[in-house]
């Protein structure tokens, strides 16, 4: 023990801890990774935002962004990413995707960069001109001008993008240039609205919306089915409306998450996985806000093991696990078929913004959570140039200027070097499939300010503290939340530094580790374990109302058991 540092284990226990759910594939891998090298999340995001919109540099594909200054929606110039360095499509107006600037800014503003005032420049406003009123559209969509009917995922996370934004920014999410203008939580308001009017028209079994489907046309206002299906993007849906309730309270926002929810359960008694791209994590998140805050009883287990497992949707991905050639590529996302392997950056980033908060609401799942971003936190800079040799990926040539925080696309466990066949392999699809000169893929480094976020290191080498509040939107009032989980064989003490005096509950165990304390002190955290370490202000008054645990009016634990 340090000297000086307070180890205590008081406490009132309400119950007894809540039994964690077991994930089959989290359960194969290494509680610990052979490896422990994080990276500083946080640095890398922000390294990368001064990268990408430095419309200053010069050199090979310098700089990376342009300005579109055509205002096709609002009349505001708009700051543009091409999805690729060397992007074929770079200075083409339009061409920019959502899925990255959006992207790139609440990532950013994740890591606590101001981004309505970058440099001079209001880069949040901006991203109104992907509200596509011009074409009549009325939708957040991936292009300033694009149209709807041909993939889920890129007509909705759009607009989940967007929503953060709103809750990033309530201030500036409120504001109008004039009386023709629309402020960023009108648009959040009509966009919800437009979901709600498809859910009005959109085809039932048993009274169930069905989304089996490829897209939604909202010109014909009815969904189309060409090659694919992405049933999760119930779960999108789900996400958007849940979101939009929280700002507005319209109970029709409500019932239209539920109504979204529903399908998904029916796919539940199908032991049907719908994982298409990245949306069904957002529902299942969205499944554990129900249940905590509105007393439902979704199948949150089975959601959360459609995450990791293989989705039937989309035969092949999912979690990957195992060794590539010796090295460790457990909790990255992708397709495990697709040539023995091939994890993407994006997916793996983006896995962690809903399923991380998901453990506040339901502590069943904190090991699950923390076993799962510790590999993947540690696993992810395979996906960047400086974690391979020159012959292990496909864009060597332009590596330097990467300046080690532009990620490759994706990690496949093959790719050919020369005339060597090598394993892992750094590359991507855009120069294979001629859309651009390399492979180091912007949309995918613009969701690094997830990790940035929520992870950060403790006194114990391998165990991290996870924010639980850092992507919780539109949420209710919260005190400090933080998971850790021990990947050891032994108990370890784990520190952690107060601004005030406080009282520690574990919303696991249900019980307060520390009553008053301030300063650094530290927790005894068992083998193989996790804990959600709640931070109340010392002294409040501490009530139990059906399975919430409150301290002075606001939720410590949304699952208490009764006494």
């Amino acid at each position: 023990m340090k000297k000086g540092i307070m180890f205590l284990l008081l406490g009132l226990a309400f119950g007894t801890s809540a039994e964690q759910v077991v994930i089959p594939v989290l359960e194969a891998i290494p509680s610990l990774p052979p490896i422990f090298d994080l990276r500083d999340w946080s640095e890398v995001t922000r390294a990368y935002t001064s990268l990408v919109f430095d419309i200053s540099l010069q050199g090979d594909f310098l700089p990376l962004a342009w300005w579109d200054r055509r205002g096709l929606n609002f009349g505001l110039e708009h700051l543009a990413l091409p999805a690729y360095v060397g992007d074929y499509r770079y200075g083409r107006d339009g061409a920019q995707e959502a899925i990255n600037v959006i992207a790139a800014v609440r990532s950013a503003t994740l890591v606590g960069l101001d981004m309505s005032h970058w440099r001079g420049l209001d880069l949040v406003t901006m991203q109104k001109e992907f509200f596509n009123r011009a074409n009549g559209q009325n939708l957040v969509l991936n292009n300033p001008s694009a149209v709807t009917g041909n993939s889920f995922w890129y007509e909705i996370y759009p607009s989940i993008l967007f929503f953060i934004l709103c809750y990033q920014y309530p201030e500036l999410a409120q504001q109008k240039m004039d009386a023709h203008d629309l402020s960023m939580l009108e648009i959040m308001y009509i966009v919800a609205e437009r979901w709600c009017e498809a859910l009005g028209v959109w085809p039932e079994k048993e009274g169930v919306p069905d989304f089996s489907f490829q897209a939604f046309d909202f010109a014909q206002m009815k969904p189309v089915s060409r090659v694919w299906q992405e049933p999760d993007a119930a779960a999108g849906v789900a996400w958007l409306l849940y979101m939009a309730y929280g700002a507005f309270g319209d109970p029709r926002f409500l019932a239209g998450a539920e109504r979204a929810l529903a399908y998904l359960h029916t796919l539940v008694e199908k032991n049907y996985n719908p994982l298409y791209e990245l949306l069904l994590p957002y529902g299942a998140l969205v499944a554990a806000r129900f249940n905590a805050e509105h007393g439902r009883a979704y199948d949150v287990a089975a959601l959360v093991t459609w995450c990791f497992g293989v989705s039937d949707a989309r035969p092949g991905w999912g979690m990957i696990t195992g060794e590539w050639d010796g090295i460790r590529v457990d909790g990255l996302i992708g397709s495990l078929t697709d040539q023995e392997g091939y994890a993407f950056a994006m997916n793996t980033f983006v896995w962690a913004e809903p399923l991380v908060p998901l453990a506040r609401y339901d502590s069943r799942f904190a090991r699950a959570v923390g076993k799962w971003v510790l590999h993947a936190a540690v696993n992810a800079p395979l996906f960047y140039a400086p974690y391979h040799s020159a012959k292990h990926q496909s864009s060597a040539f332009w590596a330097e200027n990467s300046r080690g925080v532009i990620p490759y696309e994706g990690l496949r466990r093959w790719g050919v070097s020369g005339w060597d066949v090598v394993s892992p392999y750094a590359t991507g699809d855009a120069i294979r499939n001629k859309w651009a000169k390399t492979d180091f893929a912007l949309y995918a480094g613009s969701h690094a300010g997830i990790f940035g976020a929520i992870i950060s290191p403790t006194n114990v080498e391998g165990i991290l503290q996870i924010d639980l509040l850092a992507t919780d939107y539109f949420r209710g009032p919260a005190y400090p939340t933080y998971l850790y989980y021990n990947p050891y064989s032994e108990a370890k003490a784990v520190e952690i530094t107060l601004k005030n005096e406080s009282d520690l509950y574990d919303a696991v165990t249900q019980k307060f580790l520390l009553r008053g304390a301030r300063g650094t002190v530290g927790f005894i955290l068992p083998p193989d374990s996790a804990a959600v370490v709640v931070v109340v202000p010392a002294g409040k008054e501490v009530v139990q109302e059906g399975s919430k645990l409150l301290a002075n009016g606001v939720v410590v634990d949304w699952r208490v058991q009764a006494k």
